[in-house]
């Protein structure tokens, strides 16, 4: 039961040397040392035996497959630092004669750390080739292991290849073809399968570098349907031709869409295949039809061709047809082939390519035949066409009867033959032949037939096509054409359609010239169309744009035109033929037959051009007064009215009693002051017209030309005049007499008040004042009052002002603008008690004071300051430089932090209670450290009972940086020590620097002591070197502090503080530093010292020390006491031991029996207990000293006090 001896031992603490143990059961139990070892590698606390170590037994008994079972159970966890066992353990398996096993292991993947080249190696010798193709990295070791791919699984090979990169998989295919054409059939697997990864092109390419065509075949066959590659199908045409596979060639070619037509169909034609089936897929799909043709007819395959153009492709045979025209084959055969086609020949195709060979006529027979059946194909009737123009065979009769050719086809067809013929073919398109007709016509000078085309087709769009030819040059072509239209094809035509849209076109094309040209032959020279009311009213207006000089004798030999329109276009801007439209309005208006009202209109509309066109106003005048007609008065008045003749045109409006442009005539009258005329007009004009407008410009003109009786007669009486306009235009004029008979009838006391300034009645002024109050009146009438020196009627209207916050100001700027502030002053004095006063009152006032009464300032803020606008009286007392009143209004307000700032800036408002009052209560810290700059310049006696207002707010550390930059230090010690108990850095600094340089030894140690947030090193660097005993002391005790042991005991030994070095030493804990300052004091012949550093520091002595160096210098006597007490200690220590060891009571016998037994089974080893740790003698350490040394507890020993200190 060996599992039982790992529990016992782990429970007794008991080591055993289980490697000896596994090597003795492996001679008696091979199996049972197997698990053995299983359960010590596997234990739950770590293995309990080294791995390797058990491996090595084993395999020193050559125990293979005990060493494999243990070794897969050892190193299941598959660990990095197990590589080595991992390796071993394939290796015993493979060269063990075990190959199988470690196959399953490596199948298994049960380890990823051993030497995978090194095993590699061992499987190819091993016949293990697939595990050995898996392992090797190198390309050569791959091409040798897969040189035995017949003792290999397939679907491992294809399997393999999915791992390579595509070049080695490559190589690895070369190598395995040039092996022989056993491993054909895998490479075309391989190559079959990873054909993405590997290309198709590098797959052909090792195909053809071993001319294996068969390969090929067979791989590009299984790949060819799925690929887009061009060269795979090619490829694979060309191995499936070599190898005779032609129904393959014949469906590639048929069905892919993919390959090179061009290369393919070229290679067929090297090869010469037997059957030309593919080639012809291959040319037809592809429009390769000549050189099929030319490859078939030069092989003699007629066969062929007649088989494609009847069953394969009958709309191609034209081409077929044109290349064998051109290869000169017989036209019987030809002619056949048509005729085996029929019907399914495309005309137009097959027309053009024989035409281009200009074999046209060998198609006659065949077409006529397509005729007589009753086809009425446009391709087939054009083909016949031709061919009856080019034999000239009635070609007219044929144009201008047959209804199925294409005009535009044949048009084109004759243009070069007979023009005449282009001419009627293009006339038959009805008008979708158009431009070549035009075209035609035009090169060859048929202008006859062009000018009839167009008159009687009647199109303005064609019209316009043509008369834009040539446009902005002189064009000769088109000179003729209308030379043509002029003397032949109007003069022909009846129908007055034609005639009416050949002059739009005319006129739509702006040919004004010929368009004159062409009306004068129709009217003037005699036709049915001479009395036409429109063309004579065309023939005027063309006139009228073009040819002016002969407006007048159209005007007076035509009588059949629309006068009135006409007139109104000559009389038009853009031509200014004033007088032919006066002629005109003077010949309508004598004609008989019109009534009066009509007559009249055009005796008006003949004023109208007089007047407004020509500016003849004298003859307008004489044309009024010999027609006599009020609405010719009225045009001669606006016009003499806006020619400025006042005058006339008010006398002309009277004429014609007409007031209905009254607006035009007071505006006209008042800009030039002529009232008296417009006195006359107004009377006339309010006879019959009551408006605001009339009224209102009388009563003003009344007010003129001062009829003050015809005023006070006017305003008296019922009117709807806007008398508060006129009285407001009065006041503004300076009528003011005027005003204020106007004001006064309107009961308007404001403005009337006004009045009064202005004649200077400041008494009825206010009166008036009062009983409009008005602010804008009060403020009118305090101006003139203060400006004229009426003070006291001023004050009575300031008073009324003063009470509005937004005309204060004002107010202000006016008594200050005459020099008056005193007065100004006084009226706010009286403003104070008003039941109305505001803080405007209050903060103005204050303004005043500080401008020109500054000792009444400090009183007034005093009582009134909280009805104040602080603000704004802070700027003025700012401005006035009276500090006093600016920081009592700012403590007053609460801006504490402004406050302090002023008396900072301005020493002599600066008051110390009042100063630390506002200070503590400013917002601002940096106003504290400001402060803090002020008192230490200014008021440096002060400073420290500032810093105890501001302690709670100040940050200690930045306050302590200003006066030490300021050497101000010693001046706030006592700040400085109320802050301290906060144990800040700079704080603590700072008092310990000022204690040193004081030399105050003791309230530096008390600081150090109770305040360690400084750097201590510093100040013990600093200390070490002052000349006073006790602060070098106190620098080594921040040394002992900071456990600088060595440098606090030498700074002791330096001042021969033999007390303080052996303290320190004792605090070290550091036997080395005790021996070290023990060998001093016996250098320097100290055996108090010696003797005391025995008792001090006896923990940390080493006695054989203590010893030698008490016998060498004779300081036996004083290391006596230190030597009683160690023997006591030790005497104690080994009775101790003693009892420990010995003998057993019955119970432990039993164990030490059992510890017995187990001592027989593993030999004659001893057995030690080594669970305790080593100590001084072996004992326990916590019998001896310091750091496991021997020493004994301090006791008191009698030894000397006094003396023994250096």
């Amino acid at each position: 039961e060996f599992d039982k001896f790992v529990a016992y031992a782990a429970k007794v603490g008991f080591r055993c040397d289980y490697g000896t143990m596994l090597q003795q059961l492996m001679h008696q139990n091979p199996q049972g040392a197997v698990e053995f070892a299983k359960k010590l590698a596997s234990a739950e606390g770590g293995p309990l035996i080294d791995i390797q170590a058990a491996t090595d037994v084993f395999m020193s008994m050559n125990r293979v497959q005990e060493c494999t079972a243990f070794l897969l159970e050892a190193l299941k966890e598959n660990k990095q630092n197990q590589a080595a066992l991992q390796t071993k353990l394939l290796e015993m398996n493979l060269l063990g004669g075990s190959p199988q096993v470690a196959d399953a292991i490596m199948q298994n993947n049960m380890f990823s750390h051993y030497d995978r080249q090194y095993i590699a190696k061992l499987c190819e010798k091993a016949g293990l080739f697939q595990r050995a193709a898996e392992h090797f990295t190198e390309l050569s070791d791959i091409k040798r292991v897969m040189a035995n791919t017949h003792n290999m699984n397939p679907e491992f090979v294809m399997g393999f290849f999915a791992n390579l990169s595509g070049e080695h998989a490559i190589e690895l295919l070369r190598e395995l073809l040039g092996r022989g054409p056993s491993n054909l059939q895998l490479v075309v697997q391989i190559c079959q399968k990873y054909n993405d990864q590997l290309g198709a092109e590098k797959c052909i390419k090792v195909f053809e570098d071993f001319k294996s065509n068969e390969g090929l075949y067979y791989y590009l066959g299984a790949i060819v349907n799925s690929s887009q590659e061009a060269e795979v199908h090619f490829k694979y045409i060309e191995a499936a031709s070599k190898l005779g596979q032609f129904k393959e060639v014949e469906r590639v070619c048929r069905d892919s869409t993919v390959y090179d037509a061009s290369k393919v169909k070229s290679f067929l034609m090297d090869a010469k295949l037997a059957d030309p089936r593919p080639l012809i897929h291959v040319c037809d799909r592809n429009d390769f039809i000549e050189e099929m043709t030319a490859y078939l007819y030069s092989n003699n395959l007629l066969k062929y061709i007649e088989v494609y153009v009847q069953k394969v492709s009958p709309q191609k045979t034209p081409q077929v047809v044109g290349k064998l025209l051109e290869l000169d084959c017989n036209e019987d055969f030809v002619r056949g082939l048509l005729n085996s086609v029929g019907q399914a020949c495309p005309v137009d195709e097959l027309v053009e390519q024989v035409e281009r060979r200009n074999r046209l006529r060998l198609l006659q027979p065949w077409l006529e035949a397509r005729v007589a059946t009753g086809n009425t194909e446009a391709s087939t009737h054009n083909a016949i066409g031709k061919i009856y123009i080019t034999l000239n065979r009635d070609p007219v009769q044929f144009l201008n009867n047959n209804q199925f050719y294409e005009p535009a086809v044949l048009g084109k067809y004759c243009e070069k033959l007979d023009p005449s013929l282009a001419f009627l073919a293009y006339k038959k398109a009805g008008g979708a032949c158009d431009e070549d007709l035009l075209r035609v016509t035009t090169e060859n000078g048929l202008f006859k037939d062009q000018a009839r085309y167009l008159v009687e087709k009647q199109d303005l769009e064609l019209w316009a096509v043509v008369l834009a030819i040539g446009e902005g040059e002189e064009d000769p072509n088109k000179r003729s054409l209308i030379d043509q239209v002029v003397q032949t094809a109007l003069p022909e035509t009846k129908n007055p359609d034609e005639v009416s849209t050949t002059v739009k076109a005319f006129l739509a094309a702006e040919l004004s010239l010929e368009l004159i040209e062409l009306l004068d032959r129709i009217i003037l020279q005699g036709s049915e169309f001479s009395n036409n009311k429109n063309l004579q009213n065309l023939l005027i207006l063309t006139a009228v744009k073009c040819d002016q000089d002969r407006v007048m004798e159209y005007i007076n030999r035509l009588d059949n035109f629309d006068g009135p329109e006409i007139a109104k276009i000559a009389a038009n801007e853009q031509y200014m033929l004033y007088e032919e439209a006066y002629v005109i309005y003077n010949k309508f208006a004598k004609v008989d037959g019109i009534s009066e009202e009509e007559k009249n209109g055009l005796y008006v509309m003949g004023v109208e051009v007089l007047v407004d066109k020509m500016k003849a106003l004298d003859r307008a005048k004489e044309f009024c007064e010999r027609v006599s007609v009020d609405e010719c008065w009225s045009k001669l008045a606006a016009a003499q009215l806006i020619e400025g003749m006042i005058h006339d045109a008010i006398a002309s409006y009277c004429k014609a009693k007409d007031a209905s442009n009254y607006t035009a005539v007071i505006a006209a009258a008042e800009a030039e002051s002529n009232y008296e005329d417009l006195v006359t007009y107004l009377v006339m004009a309010r006879k019959d017209v009551k408006e605001n407008e009339l009224d209102t410009a009388l009563i003003y003109s009344y007010a003129k030309t001062g009829a003050t009786a015809d005023l006070e007669q006017m305003v008296s009486s019922p009117n709807v005049a806007n008398i508060m306009e006129i009285g407001e235009r009065c006041f503004l004029e300076g009528l003011f007499d005027a005003a204020k008979l106007l004001f006064e009838s309107i009961n308007n006391n404001a403005k009337l008040a006004l009045c009064y300034v202005n004649l200077g009645a400041y008494r009825e002024a206010v009166d008036a004042a009062t009983k409009a109050n008005a602010i804008s009146t009060w403020k009118e009438v305090n101006i003139a009052c203060v400006k004229d020196g009426e003070f006291r009627l001023a004050a009575m209207c300031g008073l009324h002002i003063i009470v509005h916050p937004d005309h204060l100001e004002e107010l202000i700027s006016t008594y200050e603008g005459v020099g008056q502030p005193l007065e100004l002053i006084t009226v706010m004095e009286q403003g104070l008690g008003l039941e109305g006063a505001h803080a405007g009152i209050f903060t103005e006032l204050g303004v005043l004071y500080s401008k020109y009464n500054p000792d009444k300032l400090m009183e007034h803020i005093k009582i009134f300051w909280s009805r104040m606008n602080v603000p704004k009286l802070l700027r003025a007392c700012e401005t006035a430089l009276l500090w006093d009143e600016t920081v009592y209004l700012y403590k007053e307000d609460g801006q504490h932090d402004s406050a302090v700032k002023v008396m900072i800036d301005h020493a002599t408002c600066f008051k110390h209670d009042l100063f630390l009052d506002c200070v503590q209560k400013a917002r601002n810290q940096e106003v504290h450290y400001k402060s803090i700059t002020f008192y230490l310049e200014q008021h440096p006696m002060l400073l420290v009972r500032m810093l105890q207002v501001l302690t709670p707010t100040l940050d200690h550390a930045r306050a302590v940086h200003m006066f030490r930059k300021a050497d101000a230090l010693d001046l706030v010690m006592p700040y400085l020590k109320s802050v301290q108990k906060e144990n800040l850095t700079a704080v603590n600094e700072a008092i310990n620097e000022m204690l040193t340089d004081d030399e105050d030894y003791e309230a530096l140690r008390t600081s150090i002591d109770d305040y360690d947030n400084f750097d201590q090193i510093a100040l013990a660097q600093k200390l070490e070197k002052h000349e006073l005993l006790e602060f070098r002391r106190i620098a080594a005790f921040v040394y002992k502090k900071n456990k600088r042991w060595s440098q606090s005991m030498n700074l002791s030994k330096q001042d021969k503080m033999y007390k303080d070095a052996i303290a320190t030493s004792a605090a070290s804990n550091d036997p080395a530093l005790v021996e070290e300052l023990m060998r001093f004091f016996v250098s320097v012949q100290d055996k108090e010292c010696f003797c005391a550093m025995l008792y001090t520091c006896n923990s940390l002595v080493k006695p054989d020390v203590a010893i030698e160096l008490a016998w060498r210098n004779g300081y036996t006597d004083y290391a006596m006491p230190y030597l009683i007490q160690y023997v006591s200690y030790i005497s104690d220590k080994v009775a101790e031991i003693d009892a420990r060891t010995a003998p057993k009571k019955e119970a432990e016998l039993q164990n030490d029996a059992a510890a017995a037994a187990a001592n027989m089974m593993y030999g004659d080893q001893t057995m030690m207990i080594t669970n305790g740790p080593a100590g001084y003698g072996g004992m326990d350490p916590s019998y001896g000293g310091v750091n496991g040394q021997m020493g004994m507890p301090p006791q008191q020993m009698g030894m000397p006090q006094q003396g023994m200190m250096g």
